[in-house]
């Protein structure tokens, strides 16, 4: 079997664990944050710049590359590794959360759903079959189940159909996957904000025996402290020999308190899209770098931080290239940001290691900002 995970440290006031998790393109070390890649890309970093940032696991997204070029292309590629000249593990979205979030639905039933192409308007539709052909078509290491997502203003009725939903879904991807050898394919916990909806949903899922888990819905407009009180209850229902992802969560304050309930992988736009807005993320906090104090500050931006922005660039030069709108000031700002969530999720992994992690981290652990 190419995919295993083994846990190697246990914090002994929390559910914290850090872990290895072997996968075909390499191993990767938990708890880790994985940057998003969307489109075959991490946005304006290169594959031999992401490697810097100490990253070791990217995503992409099925519903994008479906649109745009088409999952055929990929395949002629040799893959999404060979497409995108990333060597390291890869993982897809199923591409259920776009569905239901950015496309116009036209309709939704148990066969699946048909909805508006935003790119050419043709009417497109996706069943839990068409997005494990797609995924496999990719070829990325890990692949997701097709899921319902509804909003997080959902009302129980909907949100009991659509946990139910994706559980028959969930059987009908396992059906349908064929590459059982070289992708792992993740069941998602759904339930909305119902602990107890939650729950069956882990019951159900942990029956099939699946390569890893995942929690989702939990990045659609809930309160944080509802967030955090879904993940401490479910993720140590999950079984502790596989992986637990945490879906579109990418915050300090989230990923900590995740980790301490037992979640060892992450994903977020969080640290391209601040860069983008010429945000960095420091040590904890978030830095405008257009504000005028930064402009005769000739610092690094971190001088803790060993990234290619903070060894090379003052403040002052990146609050001139935000200011000035230029492209490489986004491009830093997002190197700098990928490796200050990835160095995060490392240096707690370091933590649960030593058995330190609630003694330095545990001022993250509360629902309310410090």
């Amino acid at each position: 079997m190419k995919f295993s995970y083994q846990c190697h440290a246990k914090c002994s006031h929390t559910h914290a664990r850090a872990g290895v998790w072997h996968t075909p393109h390499g191993i990767v070390e938990t708890p880790r944050f994985m940057p998003v890649g969307t489109v075959a890309t991490v946005k304006g970093i290169t594959p031999a710049q992401l490697a810097t940032t100490g990253a070791q696991m990217i995503l992409a997204n099925t519903y994008h590359l479906h649109l745009q070029p088409g999952e055929s292309i990929i395949e002629k590629a040799g893959g999404l590794h060979s497409f995108m000249g990333w060597s390291g593990p890869i993982l897809t979205d199923s591409g259920g959360f776009q569905v239901f979030s950015l496309s116009a639905l036209r309709s939704l039933s148990e066969k699946g759903v048909i909805f508006r192409s935003p790119k050419d308007g043709r009417m497109i539709e996706i069943t839990p079959e068409k997005s494990i052909q797609i995924q496999n078509a990719l070829g990325a290491d890990v692949i997701m189940a097709f899921d319902e997502c509804p909003p997080g203003q959902a009302s129980r009725e909907h949100v009991q159909a659509a946990t139910e939903r994706t559980y028959r879904w969930l059987e009908r991807c396992i059906e349908a996957h064929q590459r059982r050898e070289d992708q792992a394919l993740f069941g998602i916990v759904q339930g909305g904000t119902y602990l107890d909806l939650r729950f069956q949903a882990v019951e159900d899922l942990t029956k099939l025996d699946l390569p890893g888990y995942a929690i989702g819905g939990v990045s659609v407009g809930e309160a944080p402290e509802l967030v955090h009180q879904i993940v401490r209850a479910t993720t140590p229902l999950l079984p502790v020999n596989k992986p637990r992802y945490l879906m579109g969560v990418g915050t300090y304050r989230e990923m900590a308190i995740a980790i301490a309930s037992g979640i060892d992988l992450f994903d977020c736009v969080i640290p391209t899209r601040f860069g983008r807005h010429g945000t960095a993320l420091v040590q904890g906090e978030r830095w405008n770098l257009k504000n005028a104090p930064f402009r005769e500050d000739f610092r690094p931006l971190d001088e803790t931080c060993p990234c290619y922005t903070c060894q090379t660039f003052s403040r002052a030069y990146l609050n001139h290239l935000v200011r000035s709108r230029e492209m490489l000031g986004y491009i830093l700002l997002s190197l700098h940001n990928i490796t200050e969530l990835v160095r995060f999720t490392q240096r707690i992994r370091e933590a649960i290691i030593g058995d330190r992690f609630l003694a330095e981290f545990g001022h993250w652990l509360t629902d309310e900002k410090v």
